[in-house]
Order: structure tokens, then C-alpha cells, then sequence
């Protein structure tokens, strides 16, 4: 049996987060991840919520990893794991009713940051919903020592990564016609920020 990769910081992350998510999840049908990573938040979901798909994606060293999981599990809730880097020009998904990341934003560099809106711009349908797990600044302030600390550990692997400001996401997100819905506070200096497609006229 194969023996995926473990991410502590998913296994801290994933009760919280579905204590949030739980209710509206059950009002949708097909979730999309965006860096799914160990599979972990899959795997979680689609126990706790047994009507609802999760569409897996991923790119780079974890791709191979996921994609033995899935086929692991073998699941007709767990479709196989889509190649997807924010970057890309064209997504491999579309019409979306919601995608969810979660510790995605302060890995990647800036410019993916940027790309990423601009995808979800073009992957979300109307009305369609979008949540951001993980820490962000506020007023270009660190809201916790352990924040910065764990911002210079990100810098120290890559320089372009680190953790973002909140209001520079929220202008992304404007350009994507998205607005913010909600900004949840979460365990360990983290937040939970959903966001809505909306209709421009």
C-alpha cells in the first residue's frame, strides 16, 4: 500500500478549518483544491462530508505524491489529481461553485500570488466561493511575534516567499471581482478569508 507524505500543519488545521466550512459545505457538491499537497484536507473532507467531490490539484514535487494517493484510495469522490500551476495561462478547471487553498499564499512567490486571482478570475463561476487558509499581516504589521518569526524560517528557504498583507490581497482580489465576505480569526495567528465571485455590470 502506498504511504503518502504527512503535513503536520494540515493535521493541526483541518477540525478548525471544518468547523467553519462544515455548513456551507453541505450546500455544495464539488470543492477545488489548489495545492492539495499530501491529500490530507481530501481525505478529511470527503469522510466527514460523504455527498461532497474534492477535486485535487498540484504541481511540482508533490504532484507524483498525490497522484498515487488518489489512485490509492480509489474513490469516485476523489477524481484524479489535475496538474495545475497558478502560472499557467489556461486552467485545467473551470465553472467553478468553489475552490479552497490552504498555506498557499506565503510559499509561492508574489507574482504567483497575482496569477492566482487572476485564475480564479476566470475559474469561478458567478456567485462561486473562494477560501484562503493561512496567516497575513495586517496594516503591514505581523499580528504575532511567532508571525514573524516564521516569516524570517520562509524567507531563510526562499526569499520571494513570505507572508502577505491583507489589504494587497483584498486589491487582488477586487481586480478579480471577488469581494470578501468574511475574514476569520483561526487558531495559531491564522485566518480563514472567504470570498465571493460577484456580477459586474
Amino acid at each position: 500500500m502506498y504511504t503518502k507524505p504527512f503535513s503536520q500543519s494540515c493535521e493541526n488545521n483541518k477540525n478548525p478549518i471544518f468547523s467553519i466550512l462544515s455548513e456551507h459545505f453541505k450546500a455544495l457538491s464539488h470543492i477545488v483544491e489548489i495545492g492539495s499537497g499530501t491529500g490530507q484536507h481530501a481525505e478529511f473532507f470527503t469522510k466527514q462530508l460523504p455527498h461532497l467531490t474534492w477535486q485535487t490539484t498540484d504541481q511540482g514535487d508533490y504532484f507524483p505524491h498525490l497522484e498515487q494517493f488518489i489512485v490509492e484510495k480509489n474513490s469516485s469522490r476523489l477524481p484524479p489529481v489535475l496538474y495545475l500551476d497558478v502560472s499557467q495561462e489556461n486552467w485545467p478547471i473551470n465553472d467553478c461553485e468553489c475552490i479552497f487553498t490552504s498555506n498557499t499564499l506565503h510559499i509561492m512567490p508574489w507574482a504567483c500570488v497575482e496569477h492566482l486571482f487572476k485564475g480564479l478570475s476566470s475559474a469561478l463561476k458567478v456567485n462561486g466561493h473562494f477560501y484562503v487558509y493561512g496567516p497575513f499581516n495586517y496594516d503591514g504589521k505581523f499580528t504575532s511575534e511567532s508571525n514573524r518569526s516564521f516569516d524570517v524560517h520562509l524567507k531563510s528557504n526562499n526569499a520571494l516567499s513570505g507572508i502577505r498583507d491583507f489589504e494587497q490581497i483584498i486589491a487582488l482580489a477586487t481586480q478579480a471581482e471577488l469581494e470578501l465576505v468574511v475574514d476569520h480569526e483561526m487558531p495559531a495567528n491564522n485566518r480563514l478569508l472567504h470570498f465571493k465571485k460577484i456580477m459586474v455590470e
